[in-house]
């Protein structure tokens, strides 16, 4: 009885090796933030990433240096924000949420990368928070009209080879 346990106990351990490092965390590739100094936004998104289990490192540069930074990874003018990152193989413009950086990561498809362009209130970094509202708020002046966009609707868009972008996430 002993020497078939043992047996079984040799043959069930390959499998439970495997199903250990099934649930080990995948390491992520550190992200690497260009932005302009001082940027709190830029920080505040380099904290969503850390806080989403990234390793970030923030370089600062001039705003003058911000285009060279952009032509350099191939962000489309059309979609540019005010920081830049890359991780791995692509490049991240603006307020990408790390969901869709987790995604892409996954995924693997061929693109250049992921733009959220502009500044859209309620992307990571550009947080508004109200204890009342937590979709699309806007705050009214005196008079009724429109003061302060808190959460805005936006799109994480997916930049192919070709450099066509593609809506791959909305917010």
């Amino acid at each position: 009885m002993r020497t078939i346990v043992c047996v079984a106990a040799l043959l069930l351990m390959p499998w439970s090796l495997t199903a250990a490092r099934a649930t080990e965390p995948a390491v992520l590739p550190s992200v690497v933030v260009y932005a302009p100094s001082p940027c709190l936004a830029c920080i505040d998104w380099a904290d969503h990433l850390r806080q989403n289990g990234f390793t970030v490192i923030i370089e600062e540069k001039l705003q003058s240096d911000m285009p060279r930074i952009k032509r350099w990874l191939n962000v489309p003018t059309a979609l540019e924000s005010v920081h830049t990152a890359k991780v791995g193989r692509y490049f991240l413009e603006g307020h990408v949420p790390a969901a869709d950086i987790l995604l892409l990561l996954q995924e693997k498809p061929n693109a250049r990368g992921l733009a959220v362009p502009g500044l859209p209130g309620g992307a990571p970094g550009r947080e508004s928070y109200n204890p009342i509202c937590d979709t699309a708020c806007t705050i009214l002046d005196n008079g009724g009209q429109p003061k302060e966009i808190r959460r805005e609707a936006f799109n994480t868009m997916l930049v192919g080879p070709d450099g066509r972008s593609s809506v791959y996430a909305r917010h």
